[in-house]
């Protein structure tokens, strides 16, 4: 897969803040998810004090729930541990991974956050930058905003709410499970980003993609080890 190169990722924190500032007002959160039988689910795993990450991209189909294609990378982290910066240390190793992808999804799953990030500009929402691919932001855990618990059944739904703005959806995938908040990463609307999630749950808690994406970098992270 081509991935452009969208800007250098050698920067400090602080270019690192301003760079997502200036990239932020470029996502697109307004186009209506048309496709998603392709969906990529992506993950990174790394030893708790070590530097080497490994990245995995896995291209799920949901019509029949087949793994179409899968890809691993393996780089060193050479941003420091920032909160809020996610992007920096990560997503060179992702965007490595998606290199080797041959198959075009038609919308990745990140875990991480969209734009429910103080500047607009989570982990996911970054990565749909780069990748010029609609993506969805799909967390554990909440970042930033409020939000009332959606009802205890699977596709409830509560929107998350941030200084006034509505910036993702707080989505029941499992009944009475812990919810799941999700956000626009790029080229989707809020609609289309609980859609997609919401279409890719087989089951479990987090979508089949991304739990797939997670079990796969685990894997190869400890292929690695031995």
């Amino acid at each position: 897969m081509k991935v452009p190169r969208l800007h250098s990722w050698d920067v400090t924190p602080k270019e690192a803040v301003a760079l997502q500032r200036q990239l932020a007002g470029r996502i697109d959160r307004t186009r209506p998810l048309d496709k998603y039988d392709l969906i990529a689910g992506c993950d990174v795993s790394c030893e708790r004090f070590g530097k080497v990450i490994v990245a995995g991209v896995v291209i799920w189909r949901a019509t029949d729930s087949a793994i179409v294609e899968r890809r691993s990378a393996v780089m060193d982290m050479e941003f420091p541990y920032v909160p809020g910066l996610l992007t920096f240390r990560e997503a060179p190793a992702i965007m490595a991974a998606f290199r080797k992808i041959k198959t075009v999804p038609d919308v990745v799953l990140v875990d991480g956050q969209g734009v429910a990030h103080p500047r607009r500009i989570g982990f996911a929402a970054h990565v749909g930058l780069c990748l010029g691919l609609p993506t969805v932001g799909c967390a554990k855990t909440r970042l930033c905003g409020t939000f009332e618990p959606p009802g205890p059944e699977a596709g409830a739904t509560s929107p998350l709410i941030d200084h006034g703005e509505t910036v993702g959806a707080v989505v029941r995938t499992k009944p009475r499970a812990n919810p799941l908040f999700v956000s626009i990463g790029n080229m989707i609307d809020t609609a289309g980003a609980v859609k997609a999630v919401l279409s890719a749950v087989r089951g479990y808690r987090l979508p089949e993609p991304t739990r797939l994406a997670h079990d796969y970098v685990n894997d190869e992270r400890r292929k690695r080890l031995r």
